[in-house]
């Protein structure tokens, strides 16, 4: 038990070295000081998310059926070898390995980190507090990204290369974590991983378990919409003449504001109603690209500020749902199929969202994307909340 209970310290190093993202506010400006095109910066980005969609779902079954410690390693090592990568090389194919191997990274310790902190929780009897820790240990991402803005930031003055040196170091940080966690054991893993199995878990998150579709739907749009403005935001602030240093330091503010949330996420989700809470974020993390295409000044700051309180709310509560109706043996893989919609939708919009910037503006491109973004959460927000009802009735039926 002492074993499993120290798991979630190192899931906390893991997630500092995957979010202490020194390159984040400046990475963007490093591929305009290179003579890349936002169309072609955007384009990168891309093959990062298609990376992860096509690894996303095998490497969340991998991490059911093979372990989460061996898919944490492994995706640990890449995330160190696409970083270095970056430190030692230039141009676009060279990028593009990079954003790849990065992708492949990711995309084996999405899900697995998740689902190794509630099945270890599980092992304990402790899964009840799945919410509160799940949202500490996102507050740590949070507060590890808003450090790094600003050391990013002020070490982007001396070289626009220098990030890069120190965030290959950072990941290396999470090998060791990894090859010291301990697996839970909370079910017997004795299946074979077959692809005709993977697509049996998927036939039945997307297709026979409505509650669960819906959850994984309407949860990676928002995800969607919050990676989608995490990059973007740092175009929008050097367009309105900030510097490096300012662009880090508002990144900074930015995911203190999360991390502190996402703290009080538990607290926040107990005391209002789901409808209530759900329709709230929405609201905010949709209107808020059409808000800032509309100020196109520094008055934008507030409405990036209340966007990333809604976040901090948004991702913790919404991968709660899900894995109240996940069972252990699949919990990676539907994590996963979450994680793929994002990068999915991630890999279609961030280059028509280059496209836009670069033939119409930025602050059209912003709000073409708002619409889209409310568009997509309308289409599905109703059917997201029926299904927490019925998962509410179930729940209540299963204690009498």
């Amino acid at each position: 038990m002492a074993a499993l209970s120290g798991n979630i310290k190192k899931l906390y190093l893991i997630k500092i070295a995957k979010w202490f993202m020194l390159t984040m506010p400046i990475l963007m400006l490093f591929y305009h000081d290179l003579g890349f095109t936002v169309e072609e910066s955007f384009q990168l980005k891309a093959i990062y998310s298609i990376a992860i969609v096509l690894f996303e779902i095998p490497s969340g079954y991998a991490a059911d059926v093979l372990g989460r410690r061996r898919t944490l390693i492994f995706g640990s090592i890449m995330g160190t070898v696409g970083f270095a990568i970056y430190s030692f090389y230039s141009g676009f194919y060279a990028f593009l390995a990079a954003e790849l191997i990065l992708g492949v990274g990711q995309s084996f310790i999405s899900g697995a980190d998740s689902a190794m902190l509630y099945d270890s929780l599980k092992a304990q009897n402790r899964q009840k507090d799945y919410l509160k820790l799940e949202g500490r240990n996102f507050s740590v991402g949070n507060f590890s990204e808003a450090i790094a803005g600003f050391a990013g930031g002020a070490l982007a003055e001396i070289s626009l290369r220098m990030p890069f040196y120190f965030q290959t170091g950072i990941a290396f940080i999470a090998i060791p974590a990894a090859i010291l966690l301990v697996e839970p054991q909370v079910y017997t893993r004795t299946r074979k991983a077959t692809w005709k199995d993977i697509f049996e878990v998927v036939k039945y998150a997307m297709v026979k378990n409505k509650s669960l579709r819906y959850n994984i739907i309407y949860s990676s749009i928002i995800g969607s919409a919050t990676l989608t403005m995490a990059w973007i935001f740092p175009l929008y602030l050097a367009e309105i003449n900030f510097s490096e240093i300012h662009i880090g330091a508002t990144s900074t503010m930015l995911n203190l504001i999360v991390g502190m949330t996402t703290l009080a996420a538990y607290k926040i989700e107990q005391r209002l109603a789901p409808k209530f809470t759900i329709w709230g974020f929405t609201l905010v993390i949709t209107g808020a690209f059409i808000a800032a295409g509309f100020l196109h000044s520094i008055y934008v700051l507030p409405v990036l500020m209340i966007f990333y309180f809604s976040r901090g709310i948004a991702t913790p509560v919404l991968k709660d749902y899900i894995n109240r109706i996940t069972s252990s043996e699949m919990r990676a893989t539907v994590l996963s199929i979450r994680s793929l919609i994002i990068r999915a939708n991630f890999s279609i919009l961030a280059p028509l969202f280059g496209y836009m910037t670069d033939r119409l503006s930025l602050s059209q491109a912003f709000m073409i994307i708002g619409g889209i973004f409310m568009i997509l959460t309308g289409s599905c927000i109703i059917l997201f909340l029926r299904s927490l009802e019925r998962q509410k009735k179930s729940e209540q039926s299963a204690l009498i």
